[in-house]
Parts: structure tokens; C-alpha cells; sequence
């Protein structure tokens, strides 16, 4: 079987990239913040925001894994400690492995919250050295009341040295902390990362295609059609998936290189039904145009002018009997299916006239669909037919 997917592991959620495209601002606002405390032997802690797939989690572990580097020759490093607290949900389970960490290991049951505390404080002054602890998902254990962040952002307070917290959620948890707690955040101690635009999509799945991919199996214009499917989200990790289904299906057919139906068919893998039930809303002339734009698309296209398009239309509209509209009502009806989402308009620009894609469905599934239903909608004297 050909070869697409020569890392495969580089397009899963829990892979932290080399780079950050997109974030690059964010991390390097966090860098310094952290960097310049934890030069002067103080602690910094942050409350990381954002909604699914908005690289919270990559930008943390990246953030821990360049923070460990020593500030200078002879320094000690930091020991950078990452709690996913989706998966440990209580202030017992997340100090089991926050005791492991420095060196202590206790049985899940014999102990109280105070004691393991005490044990944790002991660790910590046993192996001294500057040290940031990460705890991700936090959301749902700070609504739970947990004790652990006033504990940890006290640290220097009880001469536990420089210990600084980062905390990730989808939204701000601040006002669910205690007082005390939520003081040492300060006012400007909360950065939230908003959705990525197409442009950043794209550039994260060029990155992520050049540590996945075999080179030479894709172009990076293949990849538009997978960020702008994955924009209205905002969602990297939707990207992702987009572009290892894609991988997927050219490995399966036994090719050696992605095309634009890979891409279709990756994207209509992941949000099916939604094109079929607005077709069945269309009248026959207009679904007789969307099959122009699936007849044109065959084979490598990713695009096409619309007068490319009508020419097919032309064709068509002789094999079904019907009178083949005007120039200027086929090119209403193309931005009726641009209206619908069913395809996409690229303006026309100086030297460049204007472009459709289609990046919802499988150009091959679009045309059963579509013959299907101007076979049902044919009538048996063959009228001309005149669009709206």
C-alpha cells in the first residue's frame, strides 16, 4: 500500500509541536512573564483560557518544555510538573501525582488531605529548585473547592522556594477560587486565546503536514479546503483530524499523494448529512448548476472559473432536455449555492476571474446525489425548464 502518513503521531492532540503558528504572541508573552520570575528566584502564576482546540494544551507543554532550558551556564533548571485534573478530578488524586514528582510515593487511601500536604512540603524542600506546575482541565476541580492553589501560590510564604502555577480551562475560573487565591492572580494574570482564523488553520496544518506527511504527497494548497472547513470552529484539532482522514482515504486507494477528493471525503466523513438535506430544499434547475460544478471538479481540480462551469452547464442542460439559462441567471445561481454553503466563491481579483471550490462532500457522492434526484425530478415530456 502507498505511503501518506509517515508520522502519524504528530497529528494527535496530545503531540506538542515544534512551533506555535497562530500562538506565537500569546507564548511569547507567557515565555517572558515566567522567564523574568523565575530569573529572580520568584513565582508567576497564570490562568490560560480558551475554547476547544484553541492550543491551550500545546501552548502549555511547549511553554513547560522551553522553561526547563537553564536561564545560564551553572543554574538549576526548572522542574516543569503537568497534572491533567480532567482525568484527576480531586485535590487527593492530584497530589498522588504531584508526590511522585519529588520522589514520594503513598498508598491511595490511609492518609488525609493534611497529611499528604505535609509529605508534598517535605518533598519539596528535600529536592530544592525552581519549579512550575501545570494544571489542566482545572475547571471543573476549582468549582469543587479545591485547597491546592491557595496552597501552592503560598509557597514562597511557607519557604517552599519559587513555585509558580499555571492554570488551563475553557473559560475563567477565577471568580470560583477563594479570595485569598484568586489575589495572587493579580488583574492581568489571565490571558484567553481566541478561535483560529483560516489563515492560522492553514498554517498549523502546513507545519503539522511537513513532520506528518511523506514529502512530495501534497501541495500546501490542497490544505485551504481543510482550515476553511475547520474556521467557522475555530478548532485546530478538527483541522487536524480533517487532514489524517484525508491521509487516510488516499493510503486506503492505495495512493501515493493526496487530492482534492481526499479532502471532500475527509470533511464529509466528519459532518455527514448536512449537504443531502440542502439539496432536497433546491429546484431542479439549480441542482442541475450544483452538478455542473461537481462535473467540473472530476479528477485533480481543486477549483474553477465559473465560465469553465457553464460550459458544463451547457453540456448538461442538452442531456437533460432543458433550455439552458442566461449568463447572468447562471451566475445567480452560483451565488445561490454560495448563499447555501453548498459551495465556495472565490471573487474575482485583476488578472484572476472568479474560482468555485468544493470542499463539503465527495465530488463522486455529489454527483449520485444529484443525478438521483433530476432523475426523480425529470419530467417525461422533457419541457424546457427556466431558472429563477
Amino acid at each position: 500500500m502507498a505511503t501518506v502518513l509517515v508520522r502519524e503521531e504528530t497529528l494527535d492532540p496530545s503531540f506538542v509541536p515544534p512551533s506555535l503558528p497562530g500562538r506565537e504572541r500569546e507564548y511569547g508573552a507567557l515565555f517572558q512573564r515566567y522567564r523574568g520570575a523565575i530569573s529572580k528566584g520568584l513565582s508567576h502564576h497564570q490562568l490560560l483560557t480558551g475554547g476547544i482546540g484553541s492550543g491551550k494544551t500545546a501552548l502549555a507543554r511547549r511553554l513547560g518544555e522551553e522553561l526547563r532550558r537553564p536561564i545560564r551556564a551553572g543554574a538549576a533548571s526548572l522542574q516543569v510538573i503537568y497534572v491533567n485534573c480532567w482525568r484527576r478530578a480531586n485535590d487527593r488524586s492530584i497530589l498522588l501525582e504531584l508526590l511522585r514528582s519529588v520522589g514520594v510515593s503513598l498508598p491511595d487511601r490511609g492518609y488525609s488531605l493534611t497529611e499528604m500536604l505535609d509529605v508534598f512540603e517535605q518533598g519539596l524542600r528535600r529536592t530544592p529548585g525552581p519549579r512550575l506546575i501545570v494544571l489542566d482541565e482545572v475547571g471543573a476541580l476549582v468549582r469543587q473547592g479545591t485547597k491546592l492553589v491557595y496552597f501552592f501560590s503560598r509557597a514562597r510564604e511557607i519557604a517552599l522556594g519559587s513555585l509558580s502555577l499555571l492554570l488551563v480551562a475553557p473559560e475563567d475560573v477565577l471568580p470560583y477560587l477563594d479570595g485569598a487565591s484568586r489575589s495572587s492572580f493579580g488583574i492581568t494574570h489571565s490571558l484567553h486565546l481566541e478561535p483560529y482564523d483560516e489563515a492560522a488553520l492553514h498554517k498549523i496544518l502546513l507545519a503539522r503536514a511537513a513532520l506528518a506527511l511523506r514529502p512530495g504527497s501534497y501541495s500546501p494548497e490542497l490544505l485551504l479546503p481543510l482550515a476553511r472547513a475547520a474556521a467557522p470552529r475555530g478548532d485546530a484539532r478538527f483541522a487536524l483530524e480533517l487532514l489524517a482522514n484525508a491521509a487516510r482515504a488516499a493510503e486506503l486507494e492505495g495512493r501515493g499523494e493526496l487530492t482534492p477528493e481526499d479532502a471532500r471525503r475527509a470533511r464529509s466523513s466528519l459532518v455527514p448529512g448536512e449537504s443531502e438535506l440542502r439539496l432536497d430544499e433546491l429546484p431542479p434547475p439549480v441542482l442541475l448548476a450544483l452538478l455542473a460544478v461537481a462535473r467540473t471538479l472530476r479528477g485533480p481540480r481543486s477549483g474553477a472559473t465559473t465560465e469553465r462551469i457553464r460550459q458544463t452547464y451547457g453540456t448538461l442542460a442538452e442531456e437533460y432536455g432543458v433550455t439552458a439559462v442566461s449568463r447572468v441567471t447562471f451566475w445567480r445561481t452560483i451565488r445561490q449555492l454560495e448563499r447555501e454553503g453548498l459551495i465556495e466563491l472565490e471573487p474575482a481579483s485583476v488578472g484572476r476571474p472568479a474560482r468555485v471550490t468544493l470542499s463539503d462532500v465527495p465530488v463522486s457522492h455529489l454527483e449520485m446525489l444529484l443525478e438521483g434526484r433530476l432523475k426523480r425530478a425529470k419530467p417525461k415530456s422533457r419541457p424546457s425548464v427556466r431558472a429563477t
